[in-house]
């Protein structure tokens, strides 16, 4: 077992339509689950680091990364579309149709960044206005808004091109850029936060700062390896080209990613609109919760990734029943994980989210925020498995369905009526968000054993 640890970290190739399903789920899983925890490792760092400037700025950081999550709605859209057809294209031995995808991929998410640019860096303060921000708050963190939003093609294309090494499957690859990103961030933020050395001390703004470079580096560090390094799929300048055929493919596919993303983050958007109605330290506590369950959704993630990959690689090899099996196998390792990390969350949350911050507000609501999310652990296990597994097919109009019924149709409502109308205050949001991922397990579950993702055509 310590021999494929080593091998899946290293990279070194496989082909993932034959052989032991087990050990290609655990090759592809390990370096994707390392991967989304160095990603969720700089979320809790970044955020205990900007805890000690104010609690506006914790909660400038929640309500920007509400509106951020819309660029990670397009920019996963893109990925999960770039993941699929990639990963199809490699199943059936076709690295040409892989490279000419990579590259409509990359320049679709160059225009889409362009436009986001614009409005974060000239509309910052309008944005946090528009989320509930008080005054005080954006006068102190717009700045951030400014730097996270205006950078945002640092964001797109670090998750559009580590898509394109998953789909080849080359998740070590895209394991060590993200090393590199975070491993920067990490190192930067206190000296761009608090003005270590000859550094100004930027405060809140820093964090932002210091992310624009940890990504921005790790993009450049991308490329070089898809022009000059080790991945499965390499890239010459005759390969710049525009192919429009490939690319209206690639938009096509990725309109259910985009949509379906879209239609979960602007439920988010609109969940942190009503926690904004219950003050700073609401909005402090349950960004402090959300940073630290994503420590442990983040390497579901990767395990949910892995699935995609798998399924997107046998389907393309024509063994539909060999991608299905993958899924279950992955699910049922991915809700015993779950399942171990709820019963910590449940036991030790105060203590958990008093190591970010002690005041008396944001540790209550903190804490109950990560007690009532982690009772669903389970469910979110196997739900973020087969969404997934219906992405990597190229099947993404099926988890859009199944999110806007879980999202708009349900949790919205659900928390506005509890937290509002009913006066539960944060309580309301906490269980619209539990219950609305246990509906959406339930229906990727049923939806996903009628089969008709076996049919999809990339």
């Amino acid at each position: 077992m310590l021999q494929y640890f080593w091998a899946a970290v290293k990279g070194e190739q496989e082909d993932f339509t034959q052989g032991s399903i087990r050990k290609a789920v655990f090759m592809l899983a390990i370096p994707m689950i390392l991967e989304m925890l160095m990603e969720s490792i700089f979320a809790l760092v970044d955020i205990a680091y900007v805890s000690q400037v104010s609690v506006n700025a914790v909660a400038t950081i929640g309500l920007t990364e509400s509106v951020v999550t819309l660029i990670y709605a397009l920019a996963i859209g893109l990925s999960m579309a770039a993941t699929a057809v990639v990963a199809r294209r490699v199943g059936e031995k076709d690295l040409e149709g892989a490279k000419q995808t990579a590259v409509q991929a990359i320049a679709l998410g160059v225009l889409i960044s362009i436009a986001i640019s614009f409005v974060g860096i000239f509309y910052a303060k309008e944005i946090l206005a528009l989320m509930g921000g008080e005054p005080e708050l954006i006068a102190e963190g717009y700045g951030y808004t400014q730097w996270l939003l205006g950078g945002n093609i640092t964001i797109m294309l670090l998750f559009l091109i580590n898509a394109i090494f998953r789909g080849a499957g080359n998740a070590s690859v895209a394991m060590w850029t993200l090393v590199l990103s975070n491993g920067l961030n990490i190192i930067l933020d206190p000296f761009l936060i608090f003005g270590w050395g000859p550094f100004p001390e930027f405060g809140v703004q820093g964090a932002a700062i210091a992310t624009n470079i940890g990504r921005g580096t790790a993009v450049v560090a991308q490329l070089a390896i898809l022009f000059f390094g080790w991945s499965r799929i390499k890239l010459g300048l005759r390969d710049l080209k525009i192919k429009t055929q490939v690319m209206f493919n690639l938009i096509k596919v990725s309109l259910g990613g985009i949509a379906q993303y879209l239609i979960g983050t602007s439920s988010w958007l609109l969940l942190m609109r009503i926690m904004s109605e219950f003050g700073s330290e609401a909005v402090a506590g349950y960004t402090i919760a959300i940073r630290v369950m994503l420590f442990t959704l983040m390497p579901c993630w990767g395990m949910s990734n892995a699935a995609a990959t798998l399924v997107g690689q046998n389907l393309g090899a024509k063994q539909p029943d060999r991608a299905a099996t993958s899924v279950w196998k992955t699910g049922k390792y991915n809700a015993i994980f779950m399942a171990l990390v709820s019963i910590v969350y449940l036991v030790f949350a105060k203590q958990i989210i008093g190591w970010f911050n002690t005041e008396t507000e944001v540790v209550r609501i903190g804490s109950l925020c990560l007690q009532i999310m982690a009772s669903g652990y389970v469910f979110y296990a196997y739900g973020m498995v087969v969404s997934q597994a219906f992405n990597g097919a190229g099947d993404t109009r099926t988890p859009t369905k199944i999110n806007l019924i879980s999202f708009w149709f349900f949790q919205i409502p659900f928390a506005y009526l509890t937290a509002l109308v009913l006066d539960l205050g944060p309580l309301g949001v906490f269980l619209g968000i539990t219950f609305s991922e246990v509906l959406l397990a339930i229906l990727a579950i049923v939806w996903f054993r009628k089969g008709k993702w076996k049919e999809t055509v990339v």
